[in-house]
């Protein structure tokens, strides 16, 4: 599926994503044409779903991030859809993961400080529809955070 200069396009990439296409087709030693054909058939395949700005919420006043371990109520149809759904439209909310085991969901939220963590875990979070259990982990220290694949 991937050749070597599919991996080095990836490789290069992944470590600037602001390089110039010139500076990255020399990179990879190959012409800003073929970096510019083989760039479009790595997105259109869906291996590049985009390119985005990663934020640090902390500069951004930010400094609270809690992990929240959801147990849904599978008695009530359409339970996880309709969380789902919910759990969306609540902005601090940055990322749902599903499980499979007994923990049903992760939210990861973010926060001002405490005060506002608490106002948004009793007025958007404990809403949130079908919740038979929530576990708050807080996040301390982020030891690892790497998105790149050792191509």
């Amino acid at each position: 599926m991937l050749d070597d200069v599919d991996r080095r396009i990836l490789r290069q990439w992944q470590a600037d994503p602001w390089l110039s296409p010139a500076d990255l087709a020399d990179r990879c030693g190959v012409t800003v044409a073929k970096l510019a054909r083989r760039q479009a058939r790595l997105q259109d395949d869906g291996i590049v779903k985009g390119v985005q700005a990663s934020i640090d919420w902390a500069v951004l006043g930010y400094a609270v991030e809690v992990s929240l371990r959801v147990t849904l109520d599978k008695t009530v149809g359409r339970a996880h859809e309709n969380f789902f759904e919910a759990a969306r439209d609540v902005p601090e909310v940055i990322e749902i993961q599903t499980f499979l085991g007994r923990v049903d969901v992760r939210l990861s939220v973010i926060a001002r400080d405490m005060a506002h963590y608490q106002h948004i875990y009793r007025n958007k979070i404990l809403t949130l529809p079908n919740i038979a259990d929530i576990e708050a982990l807080m996040q301390v220290a982020r030891i690892k955070s790497n998105e790149s694949l050792p191509l």
